[in-house]
């Protein structure tokens, strides 16, 4: 599977040269226990500054405050507290999904924490589900659902963009501790449009469709499709007309229940004796969930019973061109209409270094 996407192998090293210190085993994320070579350990100081290294044989962690030996983490348990030859401590935790998913490289943005964990529970991520998504990104969302589903389920991702597949495959990789160029064993990767990819695996062949793309409201009638009765479709969209749109499409569709959409937002809160107030900061706005139930196949969905405001139906409204999205529309969109910047090629390729090199260091 993408033989395209597999890079080519790195040029012999001269025999005449000192080898490389040796690679660590990968090893992934989703595991506790004591420290191992090749598992990622982060370390925090005292101001809470974080630094994320990979175990190694003879390894030695480097700053402007000392050196900390990799041998000295190695079989120690999660959570052990070590000094460097300065004596600066550091606090030694292996980083949790939240961690890897704010700090990996990426090219595409991502789906932040609090907006993933809503999609887990609102979209019904259940283990054993077939969950087909699109628009993969960095492969943030990608991780979560592959742990939501476990052993016994799937996830069928689908990107338009190969340069965005190659960067979540090795996203993805390095959270798993797969080797190089492999997949996760219950993970399939597609490259392509979404309403050509999802008819070819057949009619309610997935329990879970999650899209986070730019048109989702294009995507309605082939999701209808390969959703199971009962099955549950999910958006994430950055807009107030994208939102509006995809509402819509699901209506227009009539086999999907009345959709529901929401967002979030979460404050910090500071806790230090009697100051107990919220941070200066909050994570806001980020984007939009929209979620709607799909009816038994050839059954029309039940219309909830509303008293509209005035003027919200008005066709001559609704078809008005500074009203374009807004309860529909048929204009086609591109990135530029959500103020959406383009990925430049050299911040895909840092981003896949600094996977690549991420794993050693």
């Amino acid at each position: 599977m993408l033989e395209s996407m597999t890079s080519q192998p790195p040029p012999a090293a001269d025999d005449t040269a000192s080898g490389p210190a040796p690679r660590a085993p990968r090893r992934g994320l989703d595991r506790t226990g004591p420290f191992a070579l090749g598992d990622k350990v982060q370390l925090a100081d005292s101001k809470n500054r974080l630094h994320t290294i990979t175990l190694k044989p003879g390894g030695q962690f480097h700053s402007h405050r000392g050196v900390l030996h990799h041998d000295q983490l190695i079989g120690a348990e999660d959570g052990t507290v070590v000094e460097n030859s300065h004596g600066i401590r550091y606090q030694a935790l292996r980083p949790l999904y939240a961690d890897y998913m704010l700090a990996m490289p990426r090219g595409a943005a991502i789906i932040y924490p609090k907006d993933s964990a809503q999609i887990l529970m609102w979209g019904d991520i259940f283990p054993g589900a077939r969950v087909l998504e699109a628009g993969v990104g960095s492969g943030g969302l990608t991780t979560a659902l592959l742990r939501a589903v476990g052993p016994e389920g799937s996830v069928h991702s689908i990107e338009r963009r190969e340069d965005f597949a190659e960067v979540a495959r090795e996203n993805v990789g390095t959270f798993f501790g797969l080797e190089e160029e492999a997949l996760h064993p219950r993970w399939d990767l597609t490259v392509g449009d979404f309403q050509d990819v999802a008819p070819t695996l057949g009619t309610a062949a997935v329990d879970r469709v999650v899209l986070d793309m730019l048109a989702p409201w294009e995507c309605v009638e082939a999701a209808a499709d390969v959703l199971v009765s009962g099955g549950v479709f999910l958006a994430y969209v950055a807009t107030v007309t994208q939102l509006s749109r995809t509402a819509e499409a699901l209506r227009d569709h009539g086999e999907f229940t009345e959709p529901h959409a929401w967002e979030s937002f979460v404050r910090p809160w500071h806790l230090e004796g009697l100051a107990v107030r919220p941070e200066h900061r909050m994570n806001a706005h980020t984007g939009f969930l929209l979620t709607a139930r799909r009816t038994a196949h050839g059954t029309e969905a039940l219309r909830r019973a509303t008293r509209p405001a005035p003027g919200s139906r008005d066709e001559e409204e609704l078809n008005h061109p500074d009203n374009e999205g807004f309860g529909g529309g048929s204009g086609e969109w591109t990135a530029q209409d959500v103020g959406e910047r383009g990925v430049a090629p050299r911040k895909l390729k840092r981003a896949l270094r600094d996977i690549r090199q991420g794993r050693d260091r």
